[in-house]
């Protein structure tokens, strides 16, 4: 109509429809968030599964305590220093893996990295074969004497060789299990394992011949 206020239309293109807007969020937040639920379930699992089973494993690691220190008082503190540092790095370890193999790569760390290095070793405090690296069931046998014999043969090795000759032959790893914990080349572990068994059989020799010169005079 004429006289009438001129319409002003605005262009639907232009309009700011505020009620019906939504943030955007990402096409990937949500695969996101599932991926961090996940991977705390991961860890909680981890954590749930080390704390159930270390009990089972601490007279284990006691014993390669002894086995590296040679010291009662620094076993304690090897096996307590990697229950700690197990538990707080829980989303290091898959659950469902073998723990005692990942406990003894702690433990081994520890040893070489922190009480190692302080020199702590060297004070007193051996033990004797006979009363850490026992057999099961075995104890006042001939079986037993006998394999505590070789135990004080091993304990007499250098520190690499022992460590080897433990974990292979009384913790029962494979070779590259051994070369895991020890975090050396597997060839590396047989080569110590050549020579551990090259000078126990030497010493071996070495009583059979004093038994029977001691027999014979």
């Amino acid at each position: 109509m004429p006289g009438s206020p001129k319409e002003h239309k605005v262009p639907v293109a232009h309009l700011q429809l505020y009620a019906y807007s939504r943030p955007d969020t990402g096409a990937s937040s949500l695969p996101d968030v599932r991926k961090e639920r996940v991977g705390a379930e991961a860890i909680i699992a981890s954590e749930h599964e080390i704390r159930a089973s270390l009990s089972q494993h601490l007279a284990r690691l006691w014993r390669y305590g002894i086995v590296l220190s040679r010291q009662r008082d620094v076993a304690d503190d090897l096996v307590q220093a990697t229950c700690v540092r197990a538990l707080e790095r829980a989303n290091q370890f898959t659950s469902g893996t073998r723990l005692d193999r990942w406990l003894f790569s702690i433990l081994h760390s520890i040893w070489l990295n922190e009480v190692r290095s302080r020199r702590i070793r060297m004070g007193n405090g051996f033990v004797d074969a006979d009363l850490t690296l026992t057999f099961d069931g075995e104890q006042d046998t001939e079986t037993h004497v006998m394999a505590n014999q070789v135990l004080r043969k091993v304990n007499a090795l250098p520190e690499a060789q022992r460590t080897a000759v433990f974990l292979a032959y009384v913790e029962g790893l494979s070779y590259r299990e051994v070369a895991d914990v020890l975090d050396v080349p597997i060839g590396t572990v047989m080569s110590r394992l050549a020579a551990a068994r090259a000078k126990l059989a030497e010493n071996m020799d070495e009583d059979a011949v004093a038994r029977r010169t001691k027999g014979g005079s």
